[in-house]
């Protein structure tokens, strides 16, 4: 391809590649900053104590991953820096890096490192959070229309459309993060967390499915109305009877993929959606509870520093980072956009299942770990979660 479509196409193709860069570089900064700064304000009084916990092992997968070691009375790094919002040029209201939470940490990239902030900055010109009249709620109603018509641009036989219709899903993705920060601000909740048992917790949970549905309705539309072909040929064919000739180019091309094999590739994605959704909520209520709970003892809460900052932690959230839904969601509007749609279902349509059945046993094997080592076994105390 020549011409203007192929120097955009190398204009996107740069720009992917930078803000892949661009993820990757927030991602370490992300586990310095928990490394070398205290996770929560009341670390920082504990830290004037004489022993913390320390990983010895990369997977918390069992109590004996960590021990305690005798430190000096105080930290040179920590007590002279003694919050992260100290040192950092980034104001903490933009900075996702401030407040370290679990949903945080399992955060997909693009929601934690740009939709995140940019939900900020909106709320701080708009001031939703400070009126009564654009509730969460409604911002969360509203994104469902943007859903229903990014989808309809999706099933579109023009691939400008449905790269318009890209564009409008990734809008309703930022108006999810708005109406999660709205929430938050109104209730002076800092960072990114999960409010589960409320109502608008299950409402942005329906709202999100809604949008799902009505992208994969798109999704089935499109590709009903235009089967991929299962490749061509120069040769003529053995059997004509099974194919058809374009008369301008001469190229006699197979048979179209089935309808039936739409509704297979489409409900299989849905499926990995499903379960997607289903794992990373169910462990971020779980992470949220064991490592974010505040009626626990001293020795309790330094076991939870301890985990967040084990690198077994770091790299179960990542995982999650990269197949929850929202992350998966990403790469299908991205095929949609470079117009491999058909491939990218294919591809993954098995794949998918079993990527996530690995990490969620892994997840599984360490959240045994960690509640074991927080609430039961060097704690002598049998709190169950």
């Amino acid at each position: 391809m020549v011409g203007p479509s192929s120097q955009i196409s190398k204009i996107l193709l740069t720009l992917l590649f930078l803000l892949i860069i661009f993820f990757i570089w927030m991602d370490v900064n992300l586990y310095i900053r928990i490394q070398d700064y205290p996770i929560r304000d009341n670390e920082i009084r504990l830290l004037n104590g004489s022993t913390v916990l320390k990983p010895t092992l990369p997977m918390a997968s069992s109590s004996a991953a960590y021990v305690t070691s005798a430190i000096p009375h105080r930290q040179p790094q920590l007590s002279e820096a003694a919050r992260y919002e100290d040192v950092t040029w980034v104001s903490c209201d933009l900075n996702p890096l401030c407040d370290v939470t679990v949903k945080a940490m399992m955060l997909d990239h693009a929601n934690h490192y740009l939709f995140a902030p940019l939900a900020t900055i909106a709320d701080n010109l708009a001031g939703f959070s400070k009126g009564d009249i654009i509730t969460p709620n409604a911002i969360s109603f509203f994104h469902v229309f943007v859903a229903i018509a990014s989808g309809r641009m999706v099933a579109s036989d023009s691939l400008g459309y449905r790269r318009i219709g890209v564009v409008l899903f990734q809008f309703r993705t930022f108006l999810d993060d708005l109406d999660g920060h709205v929430a938050r601000a109104k209730k002076h909740i800092r960072g990114e967390r999960s409010d589960i048992g409320s109502a608008g917790y299950y409402i942005d949970g329906i709202c999100d499915g809604l949008g799902c549905i009505a992208l994969m309705i798109g999704v089935f539309i499109f590709l009903k109305n235009n089967p991929p072909r299962r490749g061509y040929t120069q040769l003529q064919s053995i059997i004509p009877v099974a194919e058809s000739k374009n008369s301008e180019s001469g190229v006699v091309y197979k048979i179209k993929v089935t309808t039936k094999k739409v509704v297979r590739k489409v409900l299989c994605y849905s499926g990995i959606l499903l379960l997607s959704s289903t794992g990373w909520n169910r462990y971020i209520a779980i992470y949220q509870d064991m490592l974010e709970r505040e009626d626990v003892t001293p020795t309790q809460f330094m076991h939870q520093e301890s985990v967040f900052r084990s690198t077994g932690f770091f790299f179960i959230c990542w995982l999650w980072r990269i197949f929850n839904v929202h992350a998966l969601l990403h790469f299908l509007l991205l095929s949609i956009f470079c117009d491999k749609l058909w491939e990218y279902l294919r591809m993954i349509q098995y794949a998918g299942f079993v990527t996530l059945l690995v990490i969620i046993s892994v997840a599984e094997m360490h959240l045994l770990g960690v509640q074991n080592f927080i609430y039961k076994s060097l704690t002598g105390n049998n709190t169950s979660l």
